[in-house]
């Protein structure tokens, strides 16, 4: 963290008065910060920003039941058609899976509130409740995106394990799943089992993964076992979540999914519903239309769910994305997309169900100016409406098509400046008292750069950037002129020339000779 400028050099007559200030300033600085006093942290409370109006909340839901009771669900696996009819769902003739109204609610009714989504470090767990906010990757990019060269190349485990442990160091990143495709892996079932590797091994944050056949689950959940110390130690903590793309807008189950999705449940695993529609395409054009196919998908994912395990822990995916309607191309960065996604966590809230959406993507090819306005207006409207998991929120480029480990460093900073509008203005006697205006002002020293009051806030209730640059241009000049890019280089590979394999020696050992693991463990610089 870079030192804050002086301000006595553009404010001269000040530099007389200050007497010491700076040097305390810094002083300060210096001293670490316990973790509920840190300015911004992991589940501050959003929900101030509220795009739909109570009454339209109201027309949604409504809008969704009856989408429900009159069009249903097709192309349900036969597991899923015997727990969903036996739950009081109804088959029609044409096949489809129609759910009444009073199903939903019971089920409503009996579905898990103020889940925990655990880490394997406990001070890393994910509190899913009321409007807690964190932000943290997704995806799956099958490129990975050099800055300086401006070339894309296919991904690997190396990226996907390098990406988890840079995550593993930036404080405002407090998940990490799955953001790559290990492109070198050509099994599949070696591709899920490195894709949950790759992630455990490089962070103790709370991991996402999915599965790209049924078939693939119990290996995985062997391995989980065996990073956990046993199947009771993982049932007692279960730090893995399936991000489970049960259905196929719109209004179709993804048969292997359900299956996938009975299965971990079975087996413990928290449950991430993704409904995935893309407006203009896979979802209706209206904003409003869209949000109401997401939220009635996600609906019957819920029944689904509680038929398996009533209580079972599941976040309530709406995450639909928005298509530029010129091309029919995905429009992640697009200001339609932040209404999106602010509405879909306002019915989370309606529901009071933990709730999960893509937030932070950008359309830009690199990590420039457009990448920063599209991931800062996804990113803040997000957690303004109080969005419990904020998926994607870093290092998506190219509409999810490429990813850049560099985009996660700068990505953090943004975070950081994010939190801080989440947490907002603390108004309290404290705050509004007069005391320290009257020091200053009345026979003082004229500015309250060196106050005690000052010295107490300036940690706790100012965030200041890792990579951002606030030299003042004299300073600026006289460091050589560091560029932002630059910047976030230097410490990406800082960060990777420290962070190690995070499972034991002797378990990563076991898990290499069980499986065939592509990623070295070994300490690597990317650039």
């Amino acid at each position: 963290m870079t030192d804050m400028p002086d301000l006595g050099e553009t404010c001269e007559p000040a530099r007389a008065r200050r007497s010491g200030g700076r040097q305390a300033r810094v002083a300060l600085r210096a001293a670490p910060l316990a973790d509920d006093v840190k300015p911004v942290r992991a589940g501050l409370p959003g929900g101030q920003y509220k795009p739909l109006t109570e009454a339209g909340v109201q027309q949604i839901h409504a809008a969704a039941l009856d989408a429900l009771e009159q069009i249903g669900l097709s192309q349900a696996p036969p597991s899923g058609v015997k727990l969903l009819t036996e739950a009081g769902a109804i088959q029609g003739a044409d096949g489809r899976i129609r759910f009444p109204r009073a199903l939903v609610e019971d089920m409503l009714t009996v579905a898990a509130r103020n889940i925990t989504l655990h880490a394997r470090d406990p001070k890393q767990d994910l509190h899913l409740s009321g409007t807690n906010v964190h932000y943290g990757t997704a995806g799956a990019a099958v490129h990975i995106v050099d800055p300086v060269t401006l070339d894309y190349r296919e991904s690997t485990a190396q990226d996907l394990y390098d990406a988890a442990r840079l995550v593993d160091n930036l404080d405002n990143i407090h998940f990490y799943q799955r953001t790559m495709v290990c492109r070198d892996v050509t099994d599949n079932k070696e591709m899920d089992l490195n894709t949950l590797y790759g992630s455990l091994a490089g962070t103790t944050k709370h991991v996402g993964t999915s599965f790209s056949d049924p078939s693939h689950v119990a290996d995985c959940f062997e391995m989980l076992h065996m990073v956990a110390g046993g199947e009771e130690k993982w049932l007692e903590r279960p730090f893995v979540s399936n991000s489970n793309c049960f259905v196929v807008p719109p209004m179709k189950f993804a048969e292997e999914s359900c299956i996938t999705m009975e299965d971990c449940i079975r087996r413990g695993m928290p449950m991430l519903l993704l409904s995935a529609g893309q407006a203009g395409a896979t979802a209706p054009a209206p904003i409003a239309l869209t949000i109401v196919q997401a939220v009635a998908e996600c609906l019957a994912g819920v029944v689904y769910v509680n038929a398996i395990k009533p209580g079972a822990p599941a976040i309530f995916g709406t995450w639909p994305f928005v298509s530029d309607l010129r091309t029919g191309a995905m429009s992640g960065g697009s200001a339609e997309q932040a209404l999106l996604t602010a509405g879909c966590a306002q019915m989370h809230r309606f529901y009071d169900l933990p709730g999960g959406a893509a937030s932070g993507i950008s359309d830009s090819k690199l990590p420039d100016m457009q990448a920063g306005w599209e991931q800062g207006i996804t990113n803040a409207l997000a957690g303004l409406a109080g969005l419990n998991m904020c998926y994607e929120a870093v290092g998506m480029h190219a509409s999810l098509l490429g990813f850049c480990l560099e985009s996660l460093i700068l990505g953090d900073d943004l975070l950081g400046q994010t939190m801080r509008l989440v947490r907002g203005i603390d108004v309290t006697p404290d705050s509004t008292s007069l005391d320290a205006m009257k020091e200053v002002c009345l026979g003082g020293p004229g500015h309250y750069l060196g106050s005690d009051q000052t010295l107490k806030l300036m940690q706790t209730e100012y965030i200041y950037p890792n990579v951002g640059n606030r030299m003042s241009p004299k300073e600026w000049n006289e460091a050589g002129k560091p560029i932002l890019l630059d910047t976030a280089i230097a410490r990406k590979n800082a960060i990777l020339a420290k962070a190690g394999c995070r499972v034991e020696p002797e378990i990563d050992a076991a898990i290499r000779k069980r499986f065939n693991i592509y990623f070295r463990q070994d300490l690597s610089v990317g650039r």
